[in-house]
């Protein structure tokens, strides 16, 4: 996907690119429709087991998830934008998959946020939107976002709510594991339940269990092994 010049001029956070240095687009780009890969564990989720290009996606009780989404796209060769999640890990990141060499962060979208918005799906393969940028878009404004990732071809995601989203992954139930039962130990593995609400083939409701983080920072479908530890809730 090309990258606006509007872009150019963004400053990254080191070691992940900013907009000027992404590729041009390839013949072989997918078009609207299109799958973008996900995780194993998260394949479960979401119709045909991937990111359809065109589509909005509101992720609710969760900014990790939201950046698990990122993580096999990412490795595949697509360019992502994440704003508004100025607190954003970039270890935490990088362990749960993301690729941070085609990352570009944008703390703050500033004044002109219709206009940096817009210029994010026409460059970007994949869009991030933080709480208080989601929550900071009028319905006119969604409605107008959700028609150009449409014709671009891009995958909006919201952390919180969205008017209208085509998907829904809300995250419950979650239990910290790893303290022995007189409170000892580390907190290793977090477990949730995951699950999707939709259109069209997500109109049924979709659950997955799954360690997040796992064991080493990553996606691990399935629940910990009780036996050995011990449950904290969180």
């Amino acid at each position: 996907m090309a990258v606006p010049e509007a872009l150019a001029g963004l400053t990254a956070i080191p070691g992940v690119r900013t907009a000027a240095q992404l590729r041009e687009p390839s013949p072989d780009d997918a078009g609207p429709g299109e799958l973008l890969t996900v995780l194993p564990a998260l394949a479960p989720l979401l119709p045909g087991g991937g990111l359809r290009r065109g589509s909005t996606i509101a992720v609710r009780g969760a900014t990790s998830l939201a950046l698990a989404l990122l993580a096999s796209a990412t490795r595949d060769g697509s360019w992502a934008a994440v704003t508004g999640l100025p607190e954003l890990g970039l270890a935490a990141a990088s362990e749960l998959g993301v690729d941070l060499e085609r990352i570009a962060l944008v703390p703050d979208p500033g004044p002109e946020l219709a206009a940096v918005l817009s210029a994010l799906v026409d460059g970007f393969d994949l869009v991030v939107l933080g709480p208080p940028v989601a929550a900071g878009v009028h319905p006119q404004l969604a409605r107008r976002l959700a028609s150009r990732v449409r014709n671009r071809g891009a995958v909006l995601l919201t952390v919180g709510p969205w008017p209208a989203a085509d998907l829904e992954l809300k995250v419950s139930s979650r239990h910290w594991h790893g303290l022995t039962p007189d409170g000892y130990g580390h907190l290793r593995t977090r477990e949730v339940l995951a699950t999707t609400t939709g259109r069209g083939a997500a109109t049924r409701p979709s659950s997955v269990r799954l360690q997040l983080p796992g064991p080493d920072g990553g996606v691990v479908a399935g629940e910990p092994p009780k036996r050995h530890l011990a449950e904290v809730a969180g």
